[in-house]
């Protein structure tokens, strides 16, 4: 090594010495990468599919740099690459599939699953369970309805909380510190009117989503509440021409009771 020798001439041939980075710079840039790269991935999810130019944009950082870190997402299976020219960029079912654990780590999915297979048989629809991360939902399990068509929405994927049925059921059952903080971060929604619609789903015990989502697609949604508060959001989803104004009543009342088995069952039978 050149450091080590003990002449000066050799000293100074050496490009770099040798013990000029330390432990603690090298466990910085390493935080930096690491951080970088969840700042990437997220911009990805939030914005998929998703163009080079507009992730640099996103994320403030060079194009170089977000380059890196979509080939190592890439390999590492997390996102995958469009065939248009330029490359677009997209999350992998590898992302859902997380997400699918982490609601599983809790038990949320086992206890969730029984009583929407009931729900499932008994509306036809398709059923969905999301939960909570920051001021989102997350789509962590949905039973497919049986007719050819039907309301599709894929596991892994993020939602606003006054943009649908169960974003709705779950908001109206937080406490007024944080409605009051969402209505104020959400700037293009009209807080008046959004509280207006949480009071409704208050007063009814379920929340319904007309062409929120998905144009000609009707949801309704009801929270699944822990013994802190809401835990997840539970809801029926399906074309407008099957879910109509008359059947609002009939269905919110069974979402509304398959959440409450859920939450009883959360709490241990206490509710």
């Amino acid at each position: 090594m050149w450091c080590a020798a003990n002449s000066v001439t050799a000293w100074r041939r050496s490009p770099i010495p040798c013990c000029s980075r330390t432990r603690g710079e090298d466990n910085i840039a390493a935080t930096s990468s690491v951080l970088s790269a969840f700042r990437v991935l997220e911009a990805v999810a939030d914005a998929q599919p998703v163009g080079l130019s507009e992730l640099a944009r996103s994320v403030e950082l060079p194009k170089s740099t977000v380059h890196r870190v979509l080939l190592t997402l890439q390999e590492l299976g997390w996102i995958g690459a469009t065939d248009s020219a330029p490359a677009r960029w997209r999350l992998t079912y590898r992302a859902a599939a997380v997400a699918g654990r982490a609601g599983a780590a809790g038990g949320l999915r086992d206890i969730a699953r029984p009583v929407m297979n009931e729900l499932q048989a008994a509306t036809t629809e398709t059923v969905h369970l999301a939960a909570p991360d920051g001021q989102t939902l997350v789509l962590i399990l949905r039973l497919d309805s049986p007719h050819p068509l039907r309301a599709f929405m894929a596991l892994g994927e993020r939602f606003a909380l006054h943009a649908s049925a169960a974003g709705l059921a779950y908001l109206a059952a937080c406490g007024e510190h944080f409605t009051d903080d969402y209505l104020a971060a959400v700037t293009h929604v009209d807080p008046t009117d959004t509280r207006t619609v949480l009071d409704e789903t208050r007063r009814r015990g379920y929340a319904v989503s007309v062409d929120e989502m998905s144009s000609g697609i009707s949801s309704i949604g009801a929270p699944i509440v822990g013994s802190a508060g809401p835990v997840a959001a539970l809801s029926v989803s399906g074309p407008s021409s099957r879910i109509g104004a008359e059947r609002f009543e009939e269905l919110g009342a069974q979402v509304r009771v398959a959440a409450a088995e859920i939450s009883r069952t959360m709490c241990g039978g206490r509710q």
